[in-house]
Formats: structure tokens, C-alpha cells, sequence
């Protein structure tokens, strides 16, 4: 479905701690460009519907956290876990997750998702616009592989599951998954 495309351009606002600042909140802001994320290197790329959420703190980031050595030894640089909430939110909640391998990209405003073609509407939920839920093993900025929970729509009654769980992808790097990648 979406192999062999390119990531969009776009330019995330996020905060990044800077000791020089000094005092109770030593962070400045910090431009950060897809370029910088995804440029010359084979990376995970998961998003989900939204920080602090009982699948994504509970089953998808943790996972993906504890299985960053396998997936390194396969051929992985870096894993990023993306959503729709401002870099406060993404910097607390990776804090909160003991994050060391994964890092969070916030796209506070929904460009990236939009773009990308996975922005749904949460409303249902009182969230607003949000992610589908994806994975993707992206290579110098070009999707090799698409995990996609199936059923993506405005106001989904569930939240699936599965396809873009950290053990599908370490399954497909592996190549013993059954060609689910789009």
C-alpha cells in the first residue's frame, strides 16, 4: 500500500532539555525536520492514537522499548513512537515510561499523520483528530514495510490491535511473517 513512498517534509516543534537554561524547566524549543529523524538511517516508525492511553502505555511502547537490542540486531538505528499531542505531552509521557531505546516524536498539530494519510477522527472519544494506529520499517526516509490495524475510520468503536505490534515487526525482520506488510 505504502512501500516505496517517501515520508513527508514537515517540521515538528518539540522541547529538548538544555542544562545552560538552569532552573525548574531547563528546556527550549528545537525544530526538528523528518530529515533529521529519518535521513540515512533504517528506522521503526509506530504511531498511535495517544500518549497515556491503556494500549499505547501498556502493551505498544513498552514493547517496543524492551525489544530494541533484537530489533538493533537486526538492522534497525532507531525506533520512534509518534502521535498527535504537543512535545510537553510526548516528553512527559516518555519520562513516565522510563523511555531509554525509544524516542517520541510529537506531531502536536497532526501534519505528519495528516499527510501520511492515517489522520481519523476520535470524537467518540472526546480526543478530536488523532492517529490510526501503524507501524512502519522506513529506510532513509522511504517506507520498506506497512503495518496498518485494519478497520481504519472516523470514530472507530475499538482500537485494534495487532498488525503493528512490536512482535509482528520483529517477525517480519526475521521473515517469518506471512507477507502482512503492505
Amino acid at each position: 500500500m505504502r512501500k516505496g513512498l517517501r515520508l513527508p517534509d514537515i517540521t515538528f516543534r518539540t522541547r529538548v532539555r538544555d542544562e545552560s537554561i538552569g532552573g525548574d524547566n531547563p528546556f527550549r524549543w528545537e525544530d526538528k525536520t523528518t530529515a533529521d529523524y529519518f535521513a540515512g538511517k533504517r528506522v521503526i516508525l509506530f504511531s498511535l492514537p495517544g500518549a497515556f492511553t491503556p494500549t499505547c502505555s501498556t502493551y505498544q511502547l513498552p514493547g517496543f522499548e524492551k525489544n530494541a537490542e533484537a530489533f538493533r540486531e537486526l538492522g534497525i538505528d532507531d525506533i520512534y513512537c509518534m502521535s498527535v499531542n504537543d512535545s510537553f505531552v510526548m516528553n512527559k509521557w516518555a519520562e513516565s515510561q522510563n523511555l531509554k531505546n525509544v524516542k517520541v516524536i510529537p506531531d502536536g498539530s497532526g501534519q505528519f499523520t495528516r499527510k501520511i494519510g492515517m489522520l481519523v477522527s476520535k470524537d467518540n472519544l472526546g480526543f478530536g483528530m488523532r492517529s490510526w494506529r501503524y507501524a512502519a520499517i522506513v529506510d532513509d526516509g522511504v517506507i520498506e514495510a506497512w503495518f496498518e490495524e485494519p478497520g481504519r475510520c472516523d470514530n472507530h468503536s475499538d482500537d485494534p490491535y495487532g498488525e503493528s505490534s512490536p512482535e509482528n515487526l520483529l517477525r517480519w525482520l526475521r521473515g517469518e511473517a506471512e507477507s502482512s506488510a503492505a
